[in-house]
């Protein structure tokens, strides 16, 4: 009689437990299966070979999903989490967060002079700091000519520097916003000097280690990279074809490395609150700069922020030859998404705004 009883009990437990709205696991079913609409639309309208998407919400991935070919002349399928696309500018990032490690180390001060950390950067008309160079307004130049499309190899940072170290400035620093790839190997320059180290065995230890994201490194073009995908976009008349070859190694730290979705969620979700950097460090990188007659420029020191749709959050776009990237953080919603494809010619438009509210509003039922 007592065990009979015992089990009544634990039946009216489990019983009021599963009713409970709390504990009730949503499923995202709807927001799925409309989202995945919206990748095959755009996938089918812009003649892109490959996608993958992932949705991360409370620190779970609860969509994750590979659409078409990493190569279309071998067959070889996206692999949802595993295939490595170029992820362009959402190397800067990366590389704001290498930064972070060594500002809460105290090596490192954005407000200083850049030859503070770059001695041999030559010292231009107007003095510019770390800080306005990870925010572009520096006024240093961005790509001119075919170099996006540079095919020469560069052994070392301070080589690729070279491209563009003896060129004037655009402009007195902090007057305006003026986007800059090669500012970022100025960053990674600074990184070498404040930690004695060269840029990519420290971003590898300090990040993608620490971070547990093995599938994130340089786009080598001389290694053997397993999953990486082939890279394509559309000639004059919008036949897919394959990208034109380049080399990367000349902006490693604003727009050269490789990377998958789970690693790029891994990230974002150490991004996301303060705990792998400090509070202060996450809210600087983070938070928009001000110009110098007061208005802000929506970009913290490698990190885009907006407060769009009642929704506020930060992340970065990249764009690469064979490969266009979306990656953004929204902290007060605790999501973060990835789309990455490998095609030079896709266009997300408003699908990842679709796809974000589509997600929150069954989190929000």
């Amino acid at each position: 009689m007592l065990r009979i009883n015992f089990l009544l009990l634990l039946l009216l437990i489990s019983s009021i437990f599963s009713c409970d709205p709390g504990s009730k696991k949503i499923s995202y079913k709807k927001a799925k299966v409309e989202s995945r609409r919206l990748i095959d639309s755009l996938q089918l309208k812009g003649k892109i070979p490959g996608i993958d998407v992932a949705v991360s919400i409370n620190g779970e991935i609860i969509w994750s999903e590979g659409f078409g070919s990493a190569d279309l002349e071998h067959r070889v399928p996206v692999i949802t989490g595993k295939t490595r696309f170029r992820i362009g500018s959402v190397s800067k990032p990366l590389t704001a967060a290498a930064l972070g490690k060594l500002m809460d180390e105290k090596k490192i001060d954005l407000k200083l002079p850049i030859q503070t950390y770059v001695p041999y950067f030559p010292v231009k008309k107007y003095q510019i700091t770390v800080e306005q160079i990870g925010g572009h307004l520096a006024g240093i130049r961005h790509y001119k000519d075919n170099e996006f499309l540079m095919m020469k190899h560069f052994n070392s940072v301070k080589s690729g520097i070279a491209i563009f170290s003896r060129d004037s400035l655009l402009f007195e620093p902090g007057i305006k916003f003026s986007y800059s790839s090669y500012g970022f190997n100025l960053l990674s320059a600074a990184i070498e000097g404040a930690s004695g180290e060269d840029f990519l065995p420290f971003i590898r230890r300090e990040i993608f280690t620490a971070l547990d994201m093995s599938s994130t490194c340089a786009d080598k073009n001389d290694s053997i990279i397993f999953n990486r995908t082939s890279f394509y976009q559309l000639d004059s008349i919008d036949n897919i074809v394959n990208a034109p070859y380049v080399d990367n190694s000349y902006k490693w730290a604003g727009g050269g490395f490789i990377s998958t979705t789970t690693d790029l969620i891994k990230f974002g979700e150490a991004m996301i609150k303060p705990g792998f950097l400090s509070d202060k460090t996450l809210h600087d990188i983070t938070t928009s700069q001000v110009l110098n007659n007061g208005d802000k420029t929506d970009y913290g020191v490698g990190w885009s922020s907006w407060n769009k749709d009642e929704l506020q959050g930060y992340g970065h776009s990249g764009g690469s030859i064979g490969g266009i990237t979306q990656f953004r953080i929204y902290p007060k919603e605790n999501l973060v998404i990835v789309l990455l494809s490998n095609s030079s010619n896709t266009n997300y438009g408003n699908v990842t705004d679709r796809i974000v509210h589509l997600f929150l509003e069954e989190k929000n039922k």
